[in-house]
């Protein structure tokens, strides 16, 4: 097994890293400029968020493909030929000239995108032992963050210096070079059986996984906050594109830093597991959100600056620590597991935009606001039941926070 702190432990954390970064990079590159691609090819807001929202419901999708793929011909390999075929897509984006053309590679993307993020758990959970496997994923879940943050940046900022298709090239020309990175840098599976695929035994474990009421517990709040997080994304980028704001696109893309202290807390997240449990990481971590959204009701631009970084803290706090819930608690087939979580957490984030932009057309940005507090008075509710759930665990089995968490 790979240890916590050894050079192995380095090494692949830094690959998946790596991948992590083409995923989420490539996933959200449209998200600062959709107010420019509205003007461009004449759509209305909720069609441009089409080239996330598409993106992100083909990614959950072929989820559910790929995971079993997976268990049957190997981690690496699957993931190596994701991200070169992502790759491809990326550049040929940069050479679409009309819209729908521009959705339909956007949906080919995201199925690309779906090979990487959850088998990339499901190595973490075979070949990290239990004592590394929590600060793994935080390191993992940071990685995300970056990803997301840092094509969004680059979005933004080189679509203002150039336009957004050399900021397709660009970022196509970086993916390769990390795709290189990974394939040097991961260690093989030692760890890992091979499962022959079958449809029927495929469909019977994510039936099963979805009759264990703490996995589905998790699917169910991973899912509703990524509903809203890309949603309410979304539509910031409008509010502070329009009067009184009026910003550039490449302030926008820079909005995205408030992405950073996600990084922090997803590897604060894998730490504090320790100290507390799994499922108080989740509360905190959507106490966190509530309060950023709080802030963000003082409708300047400070204070949704700030709102936002609060936000984004909370969120990959808890996504972090929903994340090696799912991973601890599957008892088999970890890859179809982790495909479940992450399959409910982008269809989430896919019809968020749908679920917020009906609070935007008739109550503006606080409507916005008020609909995402009403998901998270939900899911804090579901939170709750994840509590009692541990407590009990703990009662019954007096090592169970060791086994579950270190």
């Amino acid at each position: 097994m790979i240890e916590l702190k050894s050079k192995s432990f380095w090494q692949a954390s830094l690959a998946l890293g790596l991948a992590a970064f083409i995923a989420f990079a490539n996933l959200y590159f449209t998200q600062p400029i959709l107010p420019l691609l509205s003007a461009e090819f004449s759509v209305s807001p909720l069609a441009s968020s089409l080239t996330v929202s598409l993106a992100l419901l083909s990614v959950a999708v072929f989820f559910f493909i790929f995971s079993s793929i997976s268990d049957s011909i190997g981690r690496k390999k699957v993931m190596v030929i994701a991200m070169i075929c992502l790759l491809m897509t990326t550049l040929a984006i940069a050479l679409v000239q009309s819209f729908h053309t521009l959705l339909l590679l956007r949906m080919v993307q995201g199925a690309f995108i779906a090979g990487i993020p959850t088998i990339a758990i499901a190595y973490i959970g075979e070949e990290f032992s239990a004592r590394a496997l929590s600060v793994a994923i935080g390191i993992y879940i940071s990685m995300n963050s970056i990803g997301g943050m840092g094509g969004r940046v680059i979005s933004g900022v080189l679509t203002e210096l150039f336009n957004w298709r050399i900021a397709f090239v660009f970022i196509g020309c970086l993916s390769f070079i990390f795709i290189i990175l990974f394939m040097k840098l991961l260690p093989p599976s030692n760890h890992f059986k091979t499962r022959k695929f079958e449809r029927h035994k495929a469909v019977t474990d994510y039936l099963a996984h979805l009759k264990n009421r703490t996995l589905r517990l998790a699917v169910l709040v991973g899912g509703l906050h990524f509903f809203i997080f890309v949603g309410l994304y979304n539509y910031v980028t409008y509010l502070l594109t329009a009067p009184p704001f009026s910003l550039p696109t490449v302030f926008i893309g820079l909005l995205f830093l408030t992405y950073l202290p996600g990084t922090i807390s997803s590897t604060l997240a894998g730490k504090t597991a320790f100290l507390w449990s799994q499922s108080m990481t989740i509360a905190v971590g959507i106490f966190l959100m509530i309060i950023g959204i709080l802030v963000m009701l003082f409708t300047n631009l400070l204070a949704i600056i700030m709102g936002l970084l609060i936000l984004s803290f909370g969120f990959f706090f808890s996504h972090s620590a929903l994340n090696a819930w799912v991973s601890t608690r599957a008892l088999f087939a970890k890859a179809s597991a982790s495909g479940l979580y992450l399959t409910s957490y982008y269809v989430g984030g896919s019809l968020g935009s749908f679920y917020l932009g009906f609070f935007w057309h008739y109550w503006h940005w606080y409507g916005v606001l008020v609909g995402t507090l009403l998901v998270l008075i939900v899911t804090s509710l579901l939170a709750m039941q994840m509590m009692v759930i541990e407590h009990q665990a703990s009662e019954t089995n007096p090592n169970y926070q060791l086994l579950n968490v270190k």
